[in-house]
């Protein structure tokens, strides 16, 4: 695994809709660029060595760094991969969408639910909103949120972006939309 750089980003919410969000809601996220296991080899068939090679380091580098970042114990989790454009989608996926990568973050955030994912392909620079679930309870709808992240050089066409987000809480000032059977 040849990472190129690591990103932090935190953000934390003292306001929202014109009150106080008390306490500040904080949410994290932790980016690496790295290089594509699978550039320049074309189309590959069985991904499988290039994930037992790479997946289980990068969940074990990520993860801790995310929780640390978030400086509070994880409620929301999510994670993302944006693969450069010599690359394929499933690149991205086969790095995300493996127990060998979730379950580092997992157990770091003391979780039962599957991770909320994205994946695509795009050029440096592009946007892309990580989704976020609560981490024990998938149908807590107050912490079904995205975070949004972007490197501006990255990825390269031949990198991935993989990213970890957590959240300390739900959405500010969550509330339930009201019931109705009128459409």
């Amino acid at each position: 695994m040849t990472v190129r750089k690591i990103i932090t980003l935190t953000e934390d919410i003292h306001s929202e809709g014109g009150r106080p969000v008390d306490p500040p809601a904080r949410t994290a996220v932790v980016l690496a660029v790295m290089e594509n296991p699978w550039a320049g080899q074309g189309f590959v068939a069985d991904l499988l060595p290039g994930i037992d090679e790479v997946a289980p380091g990068l969940g074990e580098l990520l993860a801790p760094r995310v929780v640390e970042a978030l400086g509070a114990p994880v409620e929301a989790y999510g994670k993302a991969a944006i693969v450069g454009l010599d690359g394929e989608i499933e690149h991205g996926s086969a790095l995300i969408h493996t127990l060998k990568f979730g379950d580092h973050f997992r157990r770091a955030a003391d979780a039962t639910t599957l991770l909320p994912a994205v994946e695509k392909r795009a050029a440096a620079g592009s946007v892309f909103d990580i989704p976020l679930k609560h981490i024990t309870d998938a149908t807590i709808r107050s912490h079904h949120q995205t975070i949004e992240a972007r490197v501006p050089d990255g990825p390269r066409p031949d990198e991935i972006v993989i990213g970890l987000a957590a959240a300390s809480r739900g959405r500010p000032q969550a509330r339930p939309a009201p019931l109705s059977t009128e459409r």
